[in-house]
């Protein structure tokens, strides 16, 4: 037989069975739109996880205490030998970097406006907005005079801006940290929240000299952090900055570092990495379905085999071969797939979007899972409808005859 034939005899078949079709359909409909869900909001997670840390600042490098590998008692953060004196050394002594700054941390209640609010109080250098590519939309950045003159001088991260002053503009007000008086000068613009879901806006920011002289409470150069001058640079400066810290801290030769160097790129390949294997894993259980609905295929298939054994047998008789019945067969079930796959493909793309608009999830449905879901759902026909479609290319013509 032509193969136009046989197409338009398998689409007869198909549309004749209206109700077993579309239940067939379903299990590949459900499997596909539940695939295609998972893959874009893990790649939707991917995209808002590097705009999140591409928002900590470009070109960025992060020092902070302890070593990333060594004994327990080197971890990451759990011995601080980070001081103000190191920032100052990395700051005079590096070539490839364009800015630098300490960040001495702190938590206080902030009083003023119209009530207070307990927030993380950050003593840093000027150059910190161009480190963290942050700007100031209302108000001015305090200067290298303020620094100096330890001057009580503040900017607001815009959460606490919101809460301390939800009616009136905050610049030139006078708050209070802890038990000393400050004067706002500006508010930070919106930064959003970072990957791990901390507010990046719930935050005061002050000259470091005035944390270190000022603030009462536990105060500690929680980390340092630098900027190249293009992302090129960022080897070098973390060779740079290595260096000059086990100068500063009199490492020697062969002693492990006291202190962790992370760049962007680092920050940005664990957590999309992070993500990508949760992504897989839940696509991985999605497409668990995509095996229910094959099977449901394969069971209907044999149904309509043992249904349509006369008509088998009568196209035998009159000359079709046994490939022919097989390619039949094959067809119905591979055009049963593809079309669940169509429909799975825009169930799954509109729930997607939903989603995200209900839930305000970040969701990309990539351009290969349209072609993988199509592919995959053939295949997936070609698989589960083959032994049906064998099965009745094998019938012997005679006894086909005559099955009641």
């Amino acid at each position: 037989m032509k193969r136009f034939t046989l197409l338009t005899m398998a689409t007869q078949s198909i549309v004749k069975n209206k109700m077993r079709t579309v239940l067939t359909m379903l299990g590949i409909v459900i499997g596909v739109a539940a695939v295609i869900l998972m893959v874009a909001i893990g790649n939707g997670a991917q995209s808002q996880i590097q705009a999140q840390i591409s928002s900590l600042g470009t070109n960025l490098l992060v020092v902070t205490a302890g070593a990333a590998q060594g004994a327990v008692s080197q971890g990451a953060g759990t011995f601080n030998r980070l001081t103000v004196a190191d920032a100052v050394a990395i700051k005079r002594e590096a070539t490839t970097l364009a800015a630098v700054s300490p960040v001495i941390v702190t938590r206080s209640q902030v009083i003023g406006g119209g009530g207070n609010w307990r927030t993380q109080i950050n003593g840093v250098t000027t150059d910190y907005l161009t480190i963290r590519n942050w700007a100031v939309t209302g108000g001015n950045w305090f200067d290298d005079s303020d620094v100096e003159a330890k001057r009580a001088v503040v900017v607001l991260g815009s959460t606490v801006a919101k809460n301390l002053f939800p009616d009136q503009d905050p610049v030139g007000a006078r708050i209070q940290l802890g038990h000393t008086p400050f004067t706002v000068l500006g508010v930070l613009a919106t930064k959003g929240q970072t990957s791990s879901g901390a507010d990046q806006d719930d935050v005061v920011l002050v000259p470091y000299t005035t944390a270190q002289a000022r603030l009462s409470g536990f105060a500690f150069v929680g980390q340092i952090l630098a900027a190249t001058y293009s992302t090129a640079d960022l080897a070098a400066g973390q060779s740079e900055i290595a260096g000059i810290l086990r100068d500063s801290h009199r490492l020697a030769t062969g002693a492990p570092d006291d202190f962790t160097i992370r760049d962007q790129t680092q920050i940005a390949t664990t957590a999309s990495s992070t993500t990508a294997v949760m992504t897989a894993l839940l696509a991985t259980m999605a497409s668990v379905s995509l095996v229910v609905g094959g099977i449901g295929i394969m069971n209907i298939m044999l149904v309509s085999v043992t249904e349509r054994t006369r008509e088998i047998g009568i196209r035998m008789a009159v000359g079709a071969r046994g490939s022919d019945v097989l390619t039949q067969f094959l067809i119905e079930s591979v055009v049963m797939s593809v079309l669940g796959g169509v429909v799975g493909l825009a169930v799954g793309v509109g729930g997607a979007a939903l989603l995200g608009r209900l839930t305000g999830w970040a969701t990309a449905t990539p351009t290969s899972a349209v072609f993988l879901a199509i592919g995959f759902s053939a295949a997936v026909g070609i698989f589960f409808g083959f032994y049906p479609a064998r099965k009745a290319a094998a019938l012997n013509p005679i006894q086909a005859l005559r099955y009641e």
